[in-house]
């Protein structure tokens, strides 16, 4: 997806020099034009950090900048990165937010500031190869792992009846009239086993060159737009993939702008961690055996077999160094993979071109294999080891997992050199100051250059190992947290121990909602526990109470705001995917303090470092990982300047636990009570005042 400005547009003169950058000066004046094309309201935090966005980039400084809801953050750091001239990377995490940014922001800020910037900065997005349909195997069929049975069976017509099938015809025809092949821009939807049969990853692609559809793949024709772009909108991913491999995927760029900054850790941690699964093995010795010689197969196939009977009665939790036993079965599997991939390239020059892409899949797959067998036999001071039990692949399934230990090491060496790096969210401060976050970023310790100093001066000269000058920046809020919500601890609730069913808490909560009308988010730390709420609560209280699960997400969200008596509950991605303003959303609910499992074995060993270098890894880890879920959830309370609420936290250790305070700072400024009397009469006194929910 893209603008349309591939060339010059009439309306003023356009130059291929170096656009020279507009001085800081004007960026207020700027900030007004874009402003007032999108039809918003401009606000003194969002001056102050486009102001500071500018001044940052000037000085060859890193900015972290902390914006709360309704600041209006992305015109802030879009104006003064169009007006400083060079190219503009702008990383975000979620699709709503690209969207928003190719198609709604940058095309009016563009036209806003053409009388000033006399040009027009192009834009585009761009994500990973597998997000876009790959048309050779639209065209030229599939090496599916599915085998004959893709379309079976068929109706009278010869037509597949299966929901596989039909998805994946589908998808051939979306192939014929799609002008972007991104998986987004489809409606509606299909599984990941269905996009899986026509995308690639950028192991499995030929290559532009080599295939007969290079010049008219999708994929390609997104690097190049980027190639051509002032602005390239790309995702977390992306960037992560950029940092970790070194090799460039992202187009040279002067300027990084990280939206959504406080899930970067997460999404490069998932970027940097890698799996051996029984599955995966055995997809490779299917896909080995089209093409592989004899010796190679077998030895793959023996090796799966090993491997898959010690891991299915392999413990799960973390393991300090792999069982004699289970190495010899990982060394195994990675052996034979060096055998498949010596086997087939062998057969490259033999003439098998109508076999290239079955060739690469099972290449791809040896490969992977190979790669991550070897960092696990190799072993790191750096790296945690686990096997992990799941049903995520087949009913009680074990595989081994490996992660780095920190990810803080990788993005201070790749994100932070050559260029500006603005990092912004609307939770970027944990216990009142950015240490925390920052420190998990790459950024320890705050540091910014003197007046006396420049990028060219004596910063410069303090070499490759200076930590990276930058500062944070808090424009606070538009919205008056103090008058227009409550946080409500429930002080009296005793602590809660593992078990879900805790009857206390579920009689708080059904009263709450009780007195709220319905109108309430739940947000439970495990997907066990929203699932015993939604059953005990149906049976009590005539609301309707939707659950994460039983519908796509759009749809949960679409129905729970249409509806003023509907309640929504659920788990990880309803702390920080719900955007609800109004009075659909009046009560907000966390069950408990979302520490992370204490049998994680990621955040255990996270948390043994630092307690290992003589920190609080308690503080450090857990209570950092809690504190970030717990501002986003509370977010989702107040969305609009007009929107009254509740924060309801039935977790008395909020209160009464010394870190308490630490929670509570990190979350909007909420009026702080105890007093479940006095909640109750606002949420009817709430729920009395608030305008009935139009039906979307």
């Amino acid at each position: 997806m893209t603008n349309d400005t591939t060339a010059p547009l009439p309306g003023g003169p356009e130059t291929a020099e170096p656009p020279a950058p507009v001085p800081a000066s004007r960026i207020p004046e700027l900030l007004h034009a874009a402003v007032a094309a999108v039809g918003g309201t401009e606000r003194p935090g969002q001056v102050r950090m486009a102001e500071a966005v500018a001044a940052a980039v000037d000085e060859g400084e890193h900015l972290l900048v902390q914006a709360g809801t309704g600041t209006g953050k992305s015109l802030a750091y879009l104006v003064p990165a169009l007006a400083h001239g060079d190219r503009v990377v702008v990383a975000t995490a979620t699709l709503a937010l690209q969207r928003q940014l190719v198609e709604r922001d940058l095309p009016r800020t563009v036209e806003a500031l053409h009388p000033v910037l006399r040009r027009r900065p192009l834009f585009a997005m761009l994500k990973g190869r597998s997000n876009y349909l790959c048309l050779h195997r639209a065209n030229e069929g599939t090496p599916s792992d599915e085998g004959e049975g893709l379309f079976d069976p068929v109706d009278a017509l010869g037509g597949p009846t299966g929901k596989l099938g039909q998805d994946v015809l589908r998808l051939r025809d979306w192939a014929e009239e799609t002008e972007t092949g991104d998986r987004d821009d489809l409606t509606p939807g299909v599984s990941d086993r269905a996009w899986a049969q026509l995308a690639v990853t950028s192991k499995e692609c030929l290559g532009a060159s080599r295939c007969a559809y290079g010049e008219e793949c999708f994929a390609e024709q997104a690097r190049e737009r980027a190639k051509l772009a002032d602005v390239v909108v790309t995702n977390h991913a992306m960037l992560a993939i950029d940092a970790i491999e070194g090799a460039p995927v992202l187009p040279e760029h002067g300027l990084l702008i990280i939206d959504e900054a406080h899930e970067l850790v997460n999404r490069v941690t998932g970027a940097a961690t890698a799996e051996l699964t029984v599955g995966a093995v055995n997809r490779a010795v299917k896909r080995a055996a089209k093409l592989a010689n004899e010796k190679a197969v077998d030895a793959l196939q023996a090796a799966a077999e090993n491997f898959h009977g010690l891991m299915e009665t392999a413990q799960p939790g973390q393991v300090d160094e792999l069982p004699e036993y289970l190495g010899y079965a990982v060394a195994a599997v990675r052996d034979a993979c060096r055998q498949v991939i010596t086997s087939l390239g062998e057969t490259r020059d033999k003439g098998l071109t109508d076999e290239d892409a079955v060739r690469k899949q099972a290449m791809a797959s040896a490969e992977t294999l190979h790669e991550t067998a070897d960092r696990l036999l190799t072993g790191s001071e750096y790296d945690v080891i686990w096997i992990e039990r799941s049903d995520r692949f087949g009913p009680g399934t074990a595989s081994l997992r490996v992660a780095p230990l920190s990810v803080s090491g990788l993005l201070r060496e790749n994100l932070y050199r050559d260029r500006s790096v603005v990092l912004t969210s609307a939770t970027l401060k944990l216990g009142g100051d950015f240490n925390g976050v920052a420190g998990s970023l790459g950024l320890p310790g705050e540091t910014r250059l003197p007046d006396h100093r420049t990028p060219d001066g004596p910063a410069a000269e303090s070499g490759e190992d200076a930590p990276p000058y930058w500062r944070g920046l808090d424009v606070g809020s538009p919205f008056t947290y103090p008058k227009q919500g409550i946080l409500y601890v429930a002080k009296h609730l005793p602590p809660p121990g593992r078990e879900p069913d805790r009857p206390e808490m579920l009689d708080e909560l059904a009263e709450l909602i009780g007195a709220a009308g319905g109108r309430t988010l739940g947000l439970f730390s495990s997907m066990r526990a929203a699932q015993t709420a939604a059953e005990k609560l149906r049976e009590r209280l005539d609301v309707p109470i939707l659950l994460q699960g039983e519908d796509t997400l759009g749809e949960l969200i679409k129905g729970f705001a249409a509806d003023a008596e509907t309640c929504l509950f659920g788990t990880l991605s309803l702390w920080q995917g719900v955007d609800v303003p109004g009075s659909a959303c009046q009560l907000v609910v966390m069950d408990r303090i979302p520490f992370p499992r204490p049998d994680d074995p990621l955040m255990s060993a996270r948390q043994k470092d630092v307690e290992a270098h003589g920190g609080n890894g308690f503080m450090a880890v857990a209570a950092t990982h809690a504190a970030l879920l717990m501002a986003q959830g509370a977010g989702r309370l107040v969305r609009a300047a007009d929107d009254k609420g509740i924060v309801a936290v039935l977790d008395p250790r909020l209160a009464t636990a010394r870190y308490g305070g630490f929670f509570r700072s990190s979350m909007p400024d909420f009026w702080y009570t105890t007093d479940r009397n006095q909640v109750r009469r606002s949420l009817a006194a709430i729920d009395a005042s608030a305008p009935p929910v139009k039906q979307r």
